[in-house]
């Protein structure tokens, strides 16, 4: 691609973010999630493949899909209240639909099953972009309309998330689809904390885009696309294998990493809410995303392939670690001590 059309393409994409995430009126937040879609659109399908192609198609047609629910929800919302401002969103119905709309954008269950292919269809670099940056403006709304949404669905599709997430990334061999689901299951945990304490909703986003961004760019120095190569890839990179075994850890949220201060803090949450048994069960759910986690630190760490597969043996290089991942990477694991500051922060 060209480097001045990308360059565009980039600006465009943090301008859309930007109108959207500091917009008080539906019609501007509409404009700036219009812009960051067709902003996308180019680097999804920049490869010309007919997979990159399928997956820009379905990109465009669920996103156009969700924005026109958005712009629907907030009319039939001007409609009833005269109120154009998104703080005050006061009507049941708009609020419902407006729920399904972001849930198809952010790719919550049930609304999730665009998001695992369009990720497959996508470079790397694009789909650190859409795991993260193209995340943030719908959470956001989600947000600023948080007193009006109804705890009960938000509820049942955060669980419904987590199992999905959870549920379907067991028995995946790329890591592209892998970390579709991871973002879907991380979704659930976001959701079901955003009515009762909406800051821990993006104290969680922010942490989980660092994680993920510290995965992503790893898996794209190794090159690394699916799990037959993944386990060939300690002789070339021990170092970056290492940096993937302990950011996917963090990502499943063990202690003492930093992935386990998000969900510590809203299970916490959840209990002072007298929601025990939601936070039993999205606890246990997690537990089919820490499967998957293990699965692929193994192949990230296994140092003597299996004489069963034909392999090409590769070359230790000693090209140096980019500092981007080495910084997410300490931040992905290394942050959990100072939660006491992070928690008065929010």
């Amino acid at each position: 691609m060209n480097p001045q059309a990308k360059l565009i393409f980039i600006i465009s994409l943090f301008l859309g973010t930007t109108i959207t995430i500091s917009s008080n009126h539906w019609v501007m937040a509409w404009t700036g999630l219009e812009i960051n879609t067709l902003a996308i659109l180019p680097l999804i399908s920049k490869s010309h493949h007919p997979r990159a192609v399928e997956a820009a198609t379905k990109y465009f047609l669920v996103q156009a899909t969700a924005s026109t629910l958005v712009l629907f929800s907030s009319m039939t919302n001007a409609w009833y209240t005269g109120q154009w401002d998104i703080t005050q969103l006061t009507h049941s119905t708009s609020s419902l639909i407006l729920t399904a709309a972001i849930s198809m954008k952010l790719g919550l269950a049930p609304f999730h099953f665009w998001f695992p292919e369009v990720l497959q269809g996508s470079p790397l670099t694009t789909g650190l972009l859409l795991s993260t940056v193209m995340k943030f403006p719908p959470i956001t709304l989600l947000f600023m309309t948080s007193q009006s949404l109804n705890p009960s669905l938000l509820t049942i599709l955060a669980i419904l998330s987590v199992a999905m997430g959870g549920w379907m990334g067991l028995n995946q061999t790329q890591t592209r689809k892998i970390m579709a689901f991871s973002s879907i299951a991380h979704l659930g945990w976001m959701t079901i904390i955003l009515i009762y304490y909406p800051k821990l909703t993006l104290l969680n986003f922010y942490l989980y885009a660092m994680m993920t961004a510290a995965v992503f760019l790893t898996l794209n120095s190794m090159k690394v696309l699916k799990l037959s190569t993944l386990m060939t890839a300690w002789a070339k990179a021990p170092s970056l294998s290492t940096i993937l075994l302990l950011t996917l850890l963090s990502l499943a949220g063990l202690p003492p990493l930093t992935g386990f201060l998000p969900k510590w803090l809203i299970i916490q949450e959840l209990t002072k809410q007298d929601m025990a048994p939601a936070a039993m069960i999205i606890s246990l759910l997690s537990l089919l995303g820490l499967f998957f986690y293990l699965r692929l630190a193994y192949c990230a760490t296994i140092t003597l392939p299996p004489h069963t597969t034909n392999h090409m043996k590769q070359w230790h290089t000693n090209k140096p670690i980019n500092p981007s991942i080495a910084v997410l990477t300490t931040l992905s694991i290394m942050l959990l001590p100072i939660s006491p500051m992070l928690a008065t922060l929010v």
